[in-house]
């Protein structure tokens, strides 16, 4: 996959997951509980299929729906690096 798009595609799901988090911490979650769930299969299913040709890329997408600050810190963190090395 194109290195840009599949940066795209982690940063979407980070900025879901973290709009997830946010409804959940307003107690807001539980009106679209199945909803969220269905992007989660949705979501699982994306990256089991990712597993076999990109597995960091499903790695990615896995760590940005379950830990998105994390995720978001990384991405961060490495492109300060990829600045400073410049």
């Amino acid at each position: 996959m194109d290195p840009d798009v599949a940066a795209c595609l982690v940063e979407l799901v980070e900025k879901t997951a973290l709009l997830r988090r946010e409804m959940q911490q307003k107690q807001e979650l539980e009106k679209y509980a199945a909803r969220v769930a269905r992007i989660e299969q949705k979501l699982t299913a994306l990256a089991d299929r990712l597993e076999a040709t990109e597995p960091a890329l499903a790695k990615s997408l896995r760590t940005a729906w379950a830990r998105p600050a994390m995720s978001l810190a990384y991405r961060n963190a490495d492109h300060q690096k990829s600045q400073d090395d410049n």
